[in-house]
């Protein structure tokens, strides 16, 4: 069977990354019931980022899966031999989580080699990066996956990106320190966006599972 894994790198569970992970799990479960779609929550998880233990470069033994042994070790496992991933962050400060960070330094530096600074994963698959955030498409200092998805597009192939914008931080704007921004006005563009943006995350999902199905 097929696999797609989904890595969710936000601290809430049914919030706005959440949300857009789901809707992009249903398209891909849509197409037939040949794809297995595995959803992993980081936040779930205890596992720390690269440990410079070199232990993926020992000559004769070098590996392009990372080889220290905590709880992120199986999900790094299952990415090097499914046929899709989806990455999926909130953005904090311009960037992904400390989590998603953490979790891409793990899973990217045994791609690297520092013979010839080649990147090469397990296995190439169609990938999707999944962002979220406050800002809107015109004001926002997004970096997004910054560096990683260079890393990212030379080692699996050119990663599709999804982003919503201007999400609610809060589902009641009246109960924080939030004085900064018009609860109206986020509500408008949330009524007039959001559908859409979990419709284009519904769309994606489905088009990974036929381009997985049929290459």
């Amino acid at each position: 069977m097929k696999k797609i894994m989904i890595i969710d790198g936000g601290p809430r569970k049914t919030f706005n990354t959440a949300s857009m992970l789901q809707k992009f799990a249903e398209g891909a479960n849509s197409v037939n019931n040949e794809i297995e779609v595995k959803t992993v929550r980081l936040y779930d998880l205890d596992y720390k980022g690269c440990m410079s233990c070199m232990a993926c470069k020992i000559k004769g033994k070098a590996s392009n899966i990372c080889k220290f042994k905590d709880a992120i070790t199986p999900v790094l496992e299952e990415i090097a031999i499914a046929d899709g991933l989806v990455l999926g962050s909130p953005i904090y400060f311009g960037d992904v989580t400390g989590r998603m960070r953490t979790f891409l330094e793990r899973l990217a530096f045994p791609w690297l080699s520092y013979n010839d600074y080649s990147l090469t994963a397990p296995k190439r698959m169609p990938v999707v990066l999944v962002e979220t955030m406050n800002g809107t498409p015109e004001y926002n200092n997004d970096h997004g996956y910054g560096s990683m998805e260079h890393c990212i597009a030379q080692a699996l192939g050119q990663p599709e990106k999804l982003t919503a914008y201007n999400t609610y931080q809060v589902k009641n704007y009246g109960n924080y320190e939030l004085g900064g921004f018009s609860e109206e006005a986020k509500r408008q563009y949330r009524d007039e966006h959001w559908q859409e943006d979990l419709q284009k995350a519904f769309e994606t999902g489905k088009r990974m599972a036929e381009t997985i199905v049929n290459p």
